[in-house]
């Protein structure tokens, strides 16, 4: 899914990690939308966890002026696409929403010291 939703940003890509650090030293909040169960204590350092079949529910904490970047495992985890959809049937902007598709698959890879 190279997408989550019209007019909504997706990062991805070797140099994904890099851009989502830019993201967040500018403010960006970053959400981990994978469901307790599946994390198994591991993410992304500095990501709150929302889990995506909860969204609607958290909806009104996310600041609308501060980006939200939702991640899951990997581009094959179709839950953040559907959250953030969820979201923007709800009313939220499509410009504070952005989808880091690689997840923390691709966090792993890119931020990995060779």
């Amino acid at each position: 899914m190279p997408a989550a939703a019209p007019a909504v940003r997706t990062r991805g890509g070797h140099l994904g990690g890099l851009g989502l650090l830019e993201q967040i030293s500018g403010g960006a909040v970053l959400i981990d939308s994978r469901v307790p169960d599946s994390r198994a204590g591991v993410t992304i350092p500095g990501a709150v966890n929302i889990p995506h079949d909860r969204i609607i529910g958290f909806r009104d904490q996310l600041e609308v002026w501060r980006l939200s970047i939702f991640f899951l495992n990997g581009p094959q985890c179709p839950q953040s696409p559907t959250a953030i959809r969820a979201l923007l049937e709800a009313g939220c902007p499509a410009s504070g929403l952005a989808y880091y598709r690689g997840g923390l698959h691709d966090w792993a890879t890119s931020m990995t010291p060779w």
